[in-house]
């Protein structure tokens, strides 16, 4: 007797007339005879057809939507649609009972709203398993695109004494018990006394200590969990994420930008030949939903059209200063249709601004650089007009910015100044200094959200439904 998943049984048609055995979970029974079995190896079922007349009435009554089942029989030709092959039952066992009066997850459409209050249970839907197979992949991918390029895997600490933006929106990390933390003189908390001897936090970025990594081996990434305090309840934002960062020694940011191009496009690229059943039926989803939108709001591109979109187009390479002249000039921001209006120099571009240089204006995806020193961070390096950084991001349609990196600063003296400025306490990034007084040399890097790819890659509208467990504010359930 054979043991194969439903995936190697739907795509196994030499094995016709073969005693199979098989175990999943039951997404619907109907007519007392057929049951459309699932095992999460594939967004399709495999039809099992029962003979009723010789199934006990307790096994049948047993065989409920979501129902663990063991099933052996014979695969035959269907004699259905839409499938080749179905199993033809010679003996079932239920393994695990599943109560239809309480199991949440019946076949029938729910609202992405009640999935997330039942994530332990959401994957078992087409939607969520599909979308978090192709997180998997996508997973898998990038690991094999930086490891068949001889970049080294960095695991870099998830507790630090570092804010790496800059911004002060972190988790802080104490041993202290509540309401016992003691005092300094001045009547601050007296964190020498803590756990870790200062005060620490959960990071926000793996990028500086990738950095010491790259400056030592040459090619290193980091993708592991990060966290951000940021009381946000958009589509966009999760507490806690994943992040993808690699950092290369002697690379400029025109090679900071070929990598990162290079880096998206195999990777989609990948997961165009992997996932294609679960593309399709996300695909068909998108499509569907958009329909439901306003005219005005509805995409001009389907899912695997956006995606075909980045993988067969070169990306534009535009100045932060072309593109601020582009869109002060466009006929949104003349008749006042953005948001956030364009008007002079300096402003921090928004989604609406991005998307609209990607999909109207150079129908492509974009990396605008060099922009101003002001709105970016503390490590990228100042070109010589003194007013600009060697920055990029990446844009993409539908979402915007997906990638941001930089060229890092590699004088100490520049980097001290930057600090100054910023604020930034040299004593705390003393070890950050050290790379610029040992062997410095040019070095890039760039982040990216491993869920805003993921939502880009399965037409996902809200961030919390393509990470298992999402993490935000006033949720911590699961």
């Amino acid at each position: 007797m054979i043991n194969k998943s439903v995936a190697e049984l739907i795509e196994s048609e030499g094995l016709l007339l073969q005693e199979i055995h098989i175990k999943g979970w039951v997404r619907t029974f109907r007519s007392n005879r057929f049951i459309a079995l699932n095992d999460g190896s594939t967004i399709n079922n495999i039809q099992c057809v029962i003979d009723f007349e010789n199934t006990s009435e307790e096994t049948l009554k047993r065989i409920n939507t979501g129902a663990a089942v063991s099933i052996k029989g014979t695969l035959a030709a269907s004699q259905g649609r839409g499938q080749s092959v179905e199993v033809q039952v010679s003996e079932i066992k239920v393994l695990g009972d599943s109560n239809p009066d309480e199991y949440p997850i019946q076949p029938k459409k729910h609202s992405f709203e009640f999935l997330r209050e039942n994530a332990h249970l959401r994957v078992r839907t087409n939607t969520f398993s599909a979308v978090m197979r192709v997180r998997s992949k996508l997973s898998f991918a990038v690991h094999q695109y930086f490891q068949e390029r001889n970049f080294n895997y960095v695991n870099t600490p998830i507790v630090t004494g570092s804010d790496a933006e800059g911004a002060g929106e972190m988790f802080r990390v104490t041993n202290f018990k509540d309401n016992e933390a003691p005092l300094a003189e001045d009547g601050t908390v007296d964190y020498s006394k803590d756990f870790f001897g200062k005060e620490t936090n959960l990071t926000v970025s793996g990028q500086l200590e990738a950095e010491t990594y790259a400056m030592a081996l040459g090619k290193a990434y980091t993708f592991g969990p990060t966290f951000r305090a940021e009381n946000s309840n958009t589509t966009r934002h999760l507490a806690e994420f994943w992040m993808i960062e690699p950092e290369v020694a002697f690379m400029d940011l025109d090679g900071n930008m070929d990598l990162a191009e290079d880096f998206i496009k195999n990777v989609l690229n990948s997961i165009l030949e992997s996932c294609k059943d679960d593309l399709a039926f996300l695909d068909q989803r998108l499509t569907q939903e958009e329909k439901s939108k306003p005219q005005a709001e509805r995409s001009d591109m389907s899912l695997l059209e956006k995606l075909r979109f980045v993988v067969d187009n070169n990306f534009k390479r535009v100045s932060y200063t072309e593109a601020i002249d582009i869109l002060r000039n466009s006929k949104p921001n003349k008749k006042k249709k953005f948001q956030f209006p364009i008007n002079e120099w300096g402003a921090d571009l928004q989604s609406e601004h991005e998307r609209f240089l990607v999909e109207k204006h150079f129908k492509c995806p974009v990396i605008l650089f060099d922009y101003p020193a002001d709105i970016k961070a503390f490590y990228m390096r100042l070109n010589d007009d003194g007013k600009t950084v060697r920055a990029m991001d990446v844009l993409f349609p539908g979402i915007g910015e997906i990638v941001g990196g930089a060229q890092r600063e590699e004088r100490y003296d520049v980097l001290v100044e930057k600090m100054k400025a910023m604020n930034i306490d040299e004593k705390e990034l003393w070890w950050y200094l050290d790379l610029r007084k040992f062997g410095t040399a040019v070095h890039s890097g760039f982040g990216l959200g491993f869920e805003r790819l993921v939502q880009f890659t399965t037409g996902m509208s809200n961030i919390r439904d393509v990470i298992p467990f999402p993490r935000t504010p006033q949720n911590a359930e699961f």
